[in-house]
This record gives structure tokens, sequence and C-alpha cells, in this order.
């Protein structure tokens, strides 16, 4: 068996397969079934077709462990295999990691650093893949407030996480998994789970070998799992470190990180520090002493930086890098400055003008296959430098605060706005400032927030959760329905318009959702049977869910290309009452979309309107520079309209 053991470790490149699947039984079944007909003592690969092979070592996998994602990855590893021995000719080829960390303070731009040293790798022709890493205790991101993390981005497979997962998406046109983003929680769960089953056989469970295994491990499964639509690992896997080099919460993972560069070998392994030259302003001098303590920390703790990514308000001079190099230990050439620039479609530019990608393929040991074409990159970064008609868009939300917390969806307008030679202009409003009793206690916000609303050219609202300022984003529904300006709500926004729409023409004064009044006479929105009342993450209905068209001429089908059906992302527990269907579309709104059994709606559209669009789903996740999102590309601008992609 240990011949076996050994077979699918090396063969499949699983590794430590013991402590990634839980323990040796559930292994020896797996290996069991991919070699029960075949001699042990072979040594070529089992002659059944690789897909017989897979089936049957997922089949006995999920037997002991129902994980899917225990599952999902051992499948796409072996099917991995099969093209990684074709392209070495028998020889799996070995991942190369490049790790993005930071210094001196948060918020420096990590996700964009690493989603954009991801752009300039993939436009040398090579193959990238991304993990992010969040040190906090939290399992995901899906029970955390938009005010204190930004938007809770969510994937094809239902994950609810980080939102640099988005930029990752978005940048490198990849579809991510769940696995895509590692949590000190769910390493301590796994690790939990682990002991509770009695897998570490009585020994006692520490930081040190299990917790930095675990992560090893998961960086080392997560990494070959083909994200962007072709067979077999990607080249590159880009890991972002989150939070600052110091933190308590980090050090389990930068222990992890020292010992996997030494696995792997220096050939492999890319590290990127960001950090922060600021400038005093008295001084009016580039100052490199917090980046030489935060460089003299990192390399405390066993890791040595191989790439400076210097943050700053405006270029660096050459005698700061001078400086940087000589106490910082790294070559003045592989010192990138990331200033302040346009807009951050610039910054994999900055990266490729510094010959970044030179120095990182030096470091991984990888010849440059082609030079970086990023021509479609430029063009896209220009063209929003010069573009000079702009469009207001009114933005009616409860978490107006943060940007942040709609980052998709400005994202998403922006990729529609420059589709369209247009510069979007987005004026946030709080729901709440709409409010008849703000015009009491706030009334310089309450006029100021419908003046904005009036001079805009269309109405969004988008999702969110709590009953604080729907009545202001009832009262902007309202006002796009009735002055026919066109509107796109999103989530809780499609939900409002029902909302709205039964109390202004069905006369239902008391037309509420349960989630804002459960004691509501006319509830037009309700709980989903399948939800939990009592846990709050993960049970929402989550992920990439198909949605039918019902009417093949409406104005949504035409915008997806007149097909029979769209795959879009969910992120909701509660959805239209089914029982008042009949009379919201007797009183003219239309519901043209419902999930494949017919009794969840999906879009709604007010025929006579110009556009009036409530979606179940959230368009935002899946838009793209150079490709936007059918919803947001089909609003109705006050110029010449869009064409659909």
């Amino acid at each position: 068996m240990a011949r076996h053991i050994g077979y699918l470790k090396i063969t499949y490149g699983l590794p430590r397969p013991r402590l990634l699947y839980g323990n040796r039984r559930g292994l020896r079944l797996a290996v069991s079934s991919l070699r029960s007909s075949e001699n042990p003592k072979a040594t070529s690969p089992p002659s059944r077709s690789h897909n017989q092979l897979v089936a049957l070592g997922v089949s006995c996998v999920r037997q002991t462990f129902p994980s899917q994602s225990l599952t999902q990855t051992l499948r796409l590893r072996l099917k991995a295999h099969s093209h990684t021995t074709a392209d070495t000719q028998g020889k799996r080829a070995e991942m190369k990691y490049v790790l993005v960390t930071g210094g001196v303070v948060s918020g420096l731009g990590k996700g964009v650093t690493a989603s954009s040293i991801g752009v300039v790798l993939k436009a040398c022709g090579l193959r990238v893949t991304s993990i992010k890493i969040d040190p906090y205790l939290n399992t995901d991101a899906g029970t955390m407030s938009p005010f204190e993390h930004g938007e809770v981005f969510v994937l094809d497979d239902g994950g609810e996480v980080d939102l640099d997962l988005g930029n990752y998406e978005r940048f490198l046109d990849l579809t991510l998994t769940r696995d895509n983003n590692i949590t000190t929680g769910k390493i301590y769960q796994s690790v939990l789970e682990k002991e509770r089953r009695g897998d570490y056989l009585g020994k006692t469970v520490q930081v040190v070998p299990h917790i930095t295994d675990a992560i090893k491990n998961w960086i080392e499964a997560v990494a070959v799992i083909p994200v962007d639509g072709k067979e077999g690992p990607a080249d590159v896997c880009v890991i972002e470190l989150g939070g600052t080099v110091g933190d308590i919460e980090s050090m389990p993972f930068i222990e992890a990180l020292r010992q996997l560069s030494f696995s792997v070998g220096q050939d492999n392994f890319c590290l990127v520090h960001v950090s922060l030259i600021p400038v005093l302003g008295v001084v009016g001098e580039q100052k490199t002493k917090p980046t030489q303590h935060s460089v003299r920390e990192l390399r405390a703790l066993g890791l040595t930086p191989h790439l400076l990514a210097c943050r700053s308000a405006q270029p660096l001079l050459g005698s700061t890098k001078e400086k940087l190099s000589q106490f910082c230990h790294v070559p003045a050439g592989n010192i990138l400055n990331i200033h302040d620039v346009p807009n951050i479609w610039h910054v994999p530019l900055l990266l490729r003008n510094q010959n970044a990608h030179h120095s990182i393929l030096k470091q991984l040991n990888l010849d440059l296959a082609i030079p970086p074409a990023l021509e479609d990159w430029t063009r896209m970064a220009e063209t929003f430098d010069n573009l000079t008609k702009s469009v207001r868009i009114a933005l009616v939300g409860k978490y107006v605060g943060l940007s942040d917390s709609y980052l998709s969806v400005v994202k998403a307008l922006l990729h529609a706005c420059i589709a369209c030679s247009l510069k979007p202009s987005i004026d946030w409003i709080a729901a709440s400032d709409l409010e008849e009793d703000s015009a009491k206690l706030t009334p310089e916000a309450h006029t100021a927030a419908w003046e904005t609303l009036r001079n805009a050219a269309c109405v969004l609202v988008p999702g969110g959760f709590g009953d604080r300022g729907v009545r202001g984003m009832i009262l902007a529904a309202k006002y796009a329905r009735e002055n026919h300006v066109p509107y796109l709500g999103i989530c809780l926004g499609m939900q409002i318009s029902v909302i709205e729409f039964s109390r202004s023409v069905l006369d239902l004064e008391s037309a509420n959702s349960t989630e804002f009044d459960d004691q509501t006479p006319n509830p037009v929105v309700i709980f989903m049977p399948e939800g939990s009342r009592t846990h709050m993450g993960s049970t929402m209905r989550l992920g990439s869910r198909r949605t039918l068209f019902q009417m093949p001429d409406c104005i949504t089908s035409k915008l997806y290309h007149n097909s029979e059906y769209v795959d879009e992302r969910h992120r909701h527990r509660y959805e239209v009452n089914p029982e008042v269907i009949g009379n919201l579309e007797e009183a003219g709104l239309k519901f043209v979309g419902k999930d494949d059994s017919g009794k969840r709606m999906e879009i709604l559209e007010l025929p006579g309107h110009p556009f009036y669009v409530g979606v179940q789903f959230h368009p935002e996740f899946k838009s793209r520079p150079g490709r936007p999102s059918a919803l947001f590309l089909g609003i109705k601008w006050p110029t010449e309209p869009c064409a659909s992609y």
C-alpha cells in the first residue's frame, strides 16, 4: 500500500496526500480504485482510460469524505496529470509561485498589484491562477459587514470571498473557486475536524507543524486547479497575503510560506513586497525608513523579498531607489515604483515599462515566451483617460459611506460606460436621506439627495440586507418609474421595485417584504423555504444559477443575444412571493425571467418604460473589462444606445 500511496503522490502530484485528504483509509480507497485491476509492481501509469480512473478515484474518496471541494480537487488534479505529462514528456512541471506581501500600512493596493503582476505574466504567454490569503478568523467573508470589509464577492461555486478575488477575475478573466480564498477560519476548522476524527493519532495538535502543513497543502492543492477554462494546471500561481507583515494573525501563514519557499526551491518562488514611500509635508523628501523596517521584519521571519513594489504619490527618485537597494538588499532593477495613476488599468503598464516581468521570470527560471502583449490593455487605459463626455448615475444604497461596498457595481458601470464612450460620474445617495424623516432631522441632506436624484440620467439600486434606508429606495424606484428614468434594480433593488409597484399600482399600502416586516398582511417578498433562520453563513441561495427567459422579445433577452437562458451569480435569502405574480402581471409588471422550476422570479420588466429592469441575480460579478455585463451595457443612456456585447 505504501507503494500505491507513493504512486498517487508522485504520478498525480498530490502534495502530502495523507494530510490533504484527512486520513490514510480514504487515500487507500482512492489508490485501490486507481490500481484495482493493475499489476501493483507496474511502474507505468494504469492502462485504464483517464476518465475511468478519475471516476473511480472520486467515487471512493467521496464515500469517505463527502466534502465537495476535496473530491473536486482530486478530480481536477487527476485530470491535470494527463496534460502535464504530455507537456513535460513524463516529468511533471513544477508550479511557480509569486507571493505578494505588504508592509508599513494596509490598503496599499496589494490586490491590484497582485492582479497586475498576473496580467503581465499572462501577456507573456503564461497561464496564471491566484490565491488570496485572509488571516481573519471568519470562515469566509459572507457574514462580514460591507462597512467593515467592503463588498462580499460571490463566485460561480457559491463561495463568498474577499473583494480582491473580484479583482483577480476581472483583471485575469478567471473563474475562481471558493478554495482560492484561504482564511484562518477555514484552516483551523479543517485541522480541528481532523483532530476530532482522530486523524492525528493522539499527537498534540500545534500551530507548527499541523496548521502550517494544512496551509501548505491547501496552497499546493488549489494552485493546480485550472481556472481559465483550459485543461491542466497553470504555470504560475500568484498568492496575495492579506494584512501587513508583523500582524499577529498572519504569523502562521508567514511561517507556512517560508517553509513552502524552501520546499519548492528558490527557482520556483518569487517574493514581491509592497511597501509605502511617504513624503513628509514639511521635509518634502521621499522617506525610505518605513520600507527598510518592513523588509527587516520580513527577513527576520525568514522571507527575503526578491522585488520591492513601492507605492508613492510621485515617481521614485533615482537616489531613493539606490538607498532602498542598499539597505533592503534588493537589486535596483528589482525595485518597482507603483505611483499614483489616473486609473488602475495603468498599473500593469507601469510594471511592464519597468521590466517587472523580466525580473520575475528570471527569479522563477522561466524563459520569456513572448514580449508582454498589452496593446488592448493600453488602449483601454488610454481610452478612459481621454473620455470627455460624462453621464451621471444615481446609486441609491445603504452602504454608500464606503465605495468598496459596491466595488463590483462600480467596475461594471465603468466597463459599460467605456464601451459607450462615456465617463461614469457616480452620485452616491444614502437611501435614508430620501426619506421623509430625513426632511425633518437633516433637511439639507434631504434636499441635496433629491436634487442629486433628479439630475441623474439613470437610477441604480444595488443589493443589501436589513430595513435601514428601504423607504428611501422605494421612493427612488417610484421616481424612476413615474418619470421614465432608466432604472436597474439588483437583488434587493428588484424586490424594492416589486414592493413599490404593489403599493402604488395595486394600492396595497402595507405591501412589504417579510425581511422588513414579518407581520405584514401583504407579503410580496418572502423568505425562501430552503433558507436557514438560525445560521447566517453560507445559508443563502448562492452561486451561478440558470435563468430561463419567458418572453423572447423582452429587453433583457435581446441584451443577452436572444438566448433562451442566462447563467448569473446569486446571493439572496428572500424572493418575490409566487402567489402575487398573477396580480402584478395583470397590473403591467412582467416577470420575463424565471428559474428552471418556473416558480422563482429572476427578472422583471415594465413594458412601455424606456428601461425599468429588476434582476434577482448579481450581473456585476461577471462583468469584465472589454466584455461588460449585458444589463449594465443595455441601460438607456441619454446618448446613442450601446450595442450589446
